[in-house]
């Protein structure tokens, strides 16, 4: 893919290597020793069909491909400068005299530093915030955002769902997680220069393992888990968990032009992973949490269908009563993180206590759907066992004292992702929720039929009861849809793991899809006695 939209504005390699350079002085990583041609780029490329005359093609090495195979094509398209991380005497071929080739340890990591380089390091500009954790992230980004703008303080904002610079606001591609390092380097330039201050960035673990978020000078580094999610990439806990305290080790590079003083870490004390992050070394640390002591807590909670309530402790206040449209324990730990992040920035109190005031809601996040039916319907993004769990535990909670409502659950399970998750979230739903009904989500070239006999076997193993407490519907129109029949009043209908995403994958097929929508659709044609209508996938049959 075309990595950087940059066609008008182009660099030398000698230049953006001097400038590499220039600003990691005699700290690593240093750039890579280089006596070639001085070339023109304009673009970096990883997808060598896209490769055009003047374009910088990167072979990157990812799970199942190696972009070296394909250095040839793009030489033939007419790039200018290849970057690998394989000698060219091991790739048997021939690469003009006057095509760079830029011999580098790993790829992934030299494009965020001269991506780096080509936009002038701007988050030294900046007071760079990073988000890390398995769920949360997108939600605590959001509540931090609110409580710096309620601070007057200008900044921007990029997550796995938007970028926001100023007023202006643009949604990220299909499926993105943290966006390639020559994006994320793009936009933090643009928030430089449409005068930010600050920049809060959501790191998943895939950004922080493939350096998409590498060359960047945090100031904060915050968690909010550290639970069983993407295994598939990174193989084991231990390894996902190693991707996630990049961030906090970033904090500790030699390279800072600003210092380390004011460098913050904050950590989720009743978290399993405040321990060994609290072991990395960080200036300022500060934790929050409800169970065990932290800097930043909350007392007097409660939940109730509409609001959450609760008083919040920091340091050295008297408690600040809080009222928020944000539902549930989690949206509890996800405020009292970004709470802990303003605190350490020195923001005052009262814009803390606004800013959580002022958060509406976070699309596909607790997102109530109402068309008038006699029940609750909520569309989440819960797309991990300890989410999912804790969204059922939400929504438990939620239902009417002294009634017997239930708790009913859609969802699915990835293709070409976490295989164990598969049942660990089937299992969940079939302890916590009363009816469950399995579907489709983003299968990609894997079985469907397959994902969900794993789950519903998972179902099995926890008591269920096929066609009595779970089913399994492949469409997921049709899942939501079979939901709502179920449905009685004073019930919740969770249906949850796609939130805010806007497609879903069949095969190699991106179809469009928003739950949101989906879940409309079916409320109004269910509130009308019709069928559920067809929106396009491929299992409507």
């Amino acid at each position: 893919m075309a990595l950087e939209e940059t066609e008008k504005e182009t660099r030398s390699l000698w230049w953006l290597l001097r400038e590499w350079q220039t600003a990691v002085s005699n700290c690593h990583p240093q750039p890579p020793h280089y006596t070639g041609p001085d070339v023109i780029i304009h673009q970096f490329v990883e997808d060598s069909r896209l490769v055009e005359p003047g374009a910088a093609f990167v072979a990157r090495v990812r799970v199942g491909s190696d972009g070296h195979s394909y250095i040839g094509q793009a030489v033939a398209r007419g790039a200018s400068l290849v970057i690998a991380q394989r000698p060219l005497t091991d790739l048997n071929l021939n690469v003009p005299a006057n095509v760079g080739y830029l011999y580098v340890a790993d790829t992934a990591e030299a494009l965020a530093w001269l991506a780096a380089a080509w936009h002038g390091f701007p988050s030294r500009q900046l007071t760079l915030i990073g988000i890390t954790g398995t769920d949360g992230k997108t939600s605590t980004a959001n509540i931090l955002y609110e409580i710096l703008r309620a601070a007057g303080i200008q900044t921007g904002l990029l997550s796995t769902v938007r970028a926001v610079i100023g007023t202006t606001e643009e949604p990220l591609a299909l499926h993105v997680t943290t966006p390639e390092a020559p994006v994320v380097q793009a936009y933090l330039r643009r928030m430089v220069d449409a005068g930010l201050t600050h920049c809060i960035l959501e790191s998943t673990s895939h950004g922080l393992a493939q350096h998409r978020v590498g060359a960047i000078e945090f100031d904060v580094a915050a968690v909010t888990n550290i639970t069983h999610e993407h295994l598939d990439y990174h193989g084991s806990y231990e390894a996902y968990f190693a991707a996630k305290s990049r961030l906090f080790m970033a904090l500790t590079e030699a390279w800072s032009s600003k210092g380390m003083a004011g460098k913050t870490a904050v950590f989720n004390r009743d978290d399993q992973s405040y321990e060994p992050l609290a072991a990395i070394p960080a200036p300022n640390q500060l934790s929050y949490g409800l169970y065990r002591p932290a800097d930043i807590t909350a007392t007097n909670i409660h939940y109730a269908a509409d609001a959450t309530h609760f008083d919040l402790h920091l340091p050295h206040h008297e408690p600040w009563p809080i009222a928020s449209h944000l539902l549930g324990e989690f949206n509890v730990y996800n405020m009292l993180a970004a709470a802990a992040v303003a605190y350490g920035l020195a923001v005052p109190a009262d814009a803390i206590v606004t800013g959580l005031g002022a958060v509406q809601g976070i699309n596909g996040r607790m997102e109530r759907m109402d068309a008038g039916q006699p029940f609750l319907v909520v569309v989440d993004f819960a797309h991990t066992p300890n989410s999912l769990e804790k969204v059922i535990g939400v929504a438990r909670a939620m239902l009417p004292e002294g009634k017997n409502g239930r708790v009913i659950t859609v969802f699915g399970s990835a293709g070409k992702r976490d295989v164990a998750k598969r049942r660990l979230m089937a299992a969940a739903s079939a302890r916590h929720a009363d009816l469950t009904i399995l579907t489709a989500e983003d299968p990609r070239t894997e079985s469907l039929a397959d994902i969900l006999a794993m789950m519903a076997a998972a179902c099995e193993a926890e008591g269920g009861r096929e066609s009595e407490t779970f089913w399994r519907v492949p469409d997921r129109g049709r899942a939501i849809y079979f939901a709502l029949t179920l449905a009685q009043p004073d019930d919740i209908v969770l249906v949850c793991g796609k939130g805010h995403e806007q497609s879903m994958c069949f095969g190699t097929v991106e179809y469009p899809w928003d739950d949101r929508h989906a879940t409309h659709t079916a409320l109004t044609a269910w509130l009308r006695g019709e069928p559920m209508p067809d929106l396009g996938l491929p299992t409507f049959m």
